[in-house]
C-alpha cells in the first residue's frame, strides 16, 4: 500500500489530506491519471511529485510502501 499526500486545492478537491492506495507497479503519471478521474483533479500535468521526500518523474514506477506527495505550482507575489 502507498500513502498518498495533497497539498493545497488539490487536498480541497480530494477532502482529505491524505488516502491510502495501492500504486506499486504504477508510474507516477498513470497514478495521475487514475486520482484525476476519481476526485476530478484538475491539471495534473503541472502537479510536482515527490516519492519518499525526493523530486520524481512521470515515469518513475512506484513500489510498495513508497510515499507520495503531489505538490501544486507555488504562486505568489
Amino acid at each position: 500500500m502507498n500513502k498518498v499526500l495533497f497539498f493545497a486545492h488539490l487536498r480541497d478537491a480530494v477532502g482529505e489530506e491524505f488516502l491510502t492506495v495501492n500504486a506499486s507497479g504504477k508510474t507516477v503519471a498513470e497514478l495521475k491519471v487514475e486520482l484525476s478521474a476519481t476526485y476530478n483533479l484538475p491539471k495534473m500535468e503541472t502537479i510536482m511529485t515527490a516519492i519518499n521526500e525526493e523530486f520524481a518523474s512521470n515515469d518513475e514506477v512506484i513500489r510498495d510502501g513508497d510515499e507520495i506527495a503531489f505538490i501544486p505550482p507555488v504562486s505568489g507575489g
